[in-house]
């Protein structure tokens, strides 16, 4: 009777655990890029029956390193707070005008930065103020599911439930691709994207202006 009751509680648990797996390959202008390039898309499941997300407790960040935004991409759920640090010897301003998800963190030197919640899911675009030619992605999903692919461009999503859904893989240079698919059912996942998409796209700074030198430009 005992070893019933236990069968009966741990089922439900072992049958929502599935999961998804495939493979990703890039390629410009129809040549393909090298397998590794691929672990810069983000994978992930969208239920059609919508999870609950709960906010990270890790402090995520995004740092100013040589004139650049480090890591260049970043996939947190919503509620999760990402800081940017400068780790150069000049200023920076990170800021985006992303529906939703507008930030600006102001002129700010070598440091840790102020800490930004992103309460809305969506595709943040950060750029700063001060050098046109930064880009930083960050990818804020509602829902717990994502990964990255490894250096042979494979991923696995694991722990997933098994009811039908939306499978997505997003790069920021290229269209999203995305199937229905059911864990534990769907087979292997072979996906190609074409990165078509500008690295840097045409943008304003954040007064909605050109960029333009600054009195101080010398200094940065």
């Amino acid at each position: 009777m005992r070893a019933s009751l236990l069968a009966l509680l741990f089922a439900p648990v072992f049958a929502t655990a599935a999961s998804l797996e495939g493979r990703i390959s890039l390629v410009v202008e129809g040549k393909p890029l090298r397998p590794e390039e691929a672990a810069s898309a983000v994978v992930y499941f969208r239920p059609a029956q919508p999870t609950p997300v709960t906010p990270s407790t890790t402090e995520y960040a995004m740092s100013t390193e040589r004139k650049q935004f480090v890591p260049l991409v970043l996939p947190i759920v919503v509620g999760s707070s990402v800081r940017f640090p400068n780790r150069d010897p000049i200023l920076h301003n990170a800021f985006s005008t992303s529906k939703d998800n507008a930030f600006d963190v102001g002129l700010y030197s070598s440091g840790e930065g102020q800490l930004v919640t992103f309460n809305h899911a969506g595709y943040v675009r950060v750029y700063c103020n001060v050098h046109h030619s930064m880009i930083g992605h960050i990818l804020v999903l509602d829902t717990p599911f994502f990964t990255r692919p490894d250096a042979s461009g494979k991923f696995r999503l694991e722990d997933l439930p098994t009811r039908q859904g939306d499978l997505v893989v997003w790069h920021e240079r290229a269209k999203p691709w995305h199937v229905k698919a059911v864990p534990g059912e769907t087979a292997t996942t072979e996906v190609t994207l074409d990165l078509n998409q500008r690295r840097i796209p045409r943008h304003m700074n954040k007064f909605g202006k050109p960029y333009g030198r600054t009195p101080n430009a010398a200094s940065y």
